[in-house]
């Protein structure tokens, strides 16, 4: 669907973008993050034909974005961080005003303009100026406009900054109806947003990729471990012993006792899973397990992590470590 192979862009002599390649498959939500300055947007620029890279590839559905403008532009829907909206219009004339734009047919544009206002919930106010509108209706009218045409890719620059809690919630609801029939690329700096809207997650920083993975397991991807924690009912540190003591755990912590309880965590590398072992030896030995449950750090933590300087410099040195050997 989208892929970006070894993108580069220069401002003057100012790396923005450095050496960057993902791709997004079909029907995917890709949560797309940096801190600002990272490159994010000048990605998405280049993603969506408004800027040109210095060099690499953008190809959409197989169309190159530079060798290609048009027909790669026609699989795209986007909304910049600031929407493109004419505040003198109603919003069924601003998305009628569009859909001449993108050369939609006369005898379809009606009826796809009613499937679009029900799918953001903004029919009520399409007879409104997009002036008097709250800024919440103003983002839904923004996604609106960003599927006219119904583009198989939506890309989504900040879709619910300034907005309230409730509005929040109700953009991040169109988002993910939206997901259920196009693949969506969402920039946000909310953090939660992300990880309850999106599939996968990348990040990037000083204009390189820096972490890629799965939303619910970036972590073990960064962090290159999985830690459990494990209550028992024990008075002892035979628990300890018997955790050490089985194959594939690299590290066992006594966290705190809690009533008659004793916590633990212990760690495994990435996608070693001995909770069943755990289960099994500590019953051959009588210990009652109260409680296991897996520690996910939360994608905060995650982008913190990933995007400060000691992190940088580690990666650095040891991609430099793999291209010596």
């Amino acid at each position: 669907m989208i892929e970006i192979k070894n993108l580069v862009k220069y401002y003057g002599d100012k790396k923005a973008v450095d050496n960057v390649s993902f791709t997004v498959e079909q029907g995917e939500v890709l949560g797309f993050l940096g801190p600002n300055g990272a490159g994010k947007s000048t990605t998405m620029n280049i993603l969506t034909g408004f800027l040109s890279a210095t060099s690499g590839t953008v190809k959409i559905n197989g169309h190159d974005i530079l060798e290609e403008p048009e027909e790669a532009r026609s699989h795209i829907g986007y909304l910049p961080e600031l929407p493109p909206l004419y505040m003198d219009m109603t919003v069924l004339e601003y998305l009628r005003f569009v859909a001449d734009l993108k050369n939609i047919p006369m005898d379809q544009r009606d009826q796809q303009l009613a499937r679009i206002m029900a799918l953001v919930r903004i029919t009520d106010v399409r007879k409104r100026l997009i002036r008097n509108l709250s800024k919440g209706y103003k983002q839904r009218v923004g996604i609106a406009q960003a599927l006219v045409g119904e583009p198989e890719i939506i890309i989504l620059d900040e879709p619910t900054v300034g907005l309230d809690p409730k509005q929040i919630k109700e953009i991040r609801s169109t988002i993910k109806n939206l997901g259920k029939k196009h693949t969506v690329i969402l920039s946000s700096h909310i953090l939660s947003e992300v990880a309850a809207t999106c599939d996968r997650v990348i990040i990037i920083n000083d204009g390189k990729l820096v972490a890629s993975g799965p939303a619910d397991s970036l972590g073990e991807a960064v962090d290159g471990v999985s830690r459990v924690e494990v209550s028992v009912k024990t008075d002892s540190d035979r628990a300890m012993a018997i955790l050490k003591s089985i194959e594939g755990v690299e590290q066992v912590l006594f966290l705190r006792r809690q009533g008659q309880a004793a916590v633990y965590e212990y760690q495994t590398t990435e996608n070693v899973d001995v909770r069943e072992e755990v289960f099994y030896r500590m019953a051959e030995s009588r210990i009652p397990i109260i409680g296991m449950k897996t520690l996910n750090p939360t994608l905060e933590d995650i982008f913190l992590k990933v995007t400060s300087q000691g992190y940088h410099d580690h990666a650095a040195i040891l991609n430099s470590e793999k291209s010596e050997a």
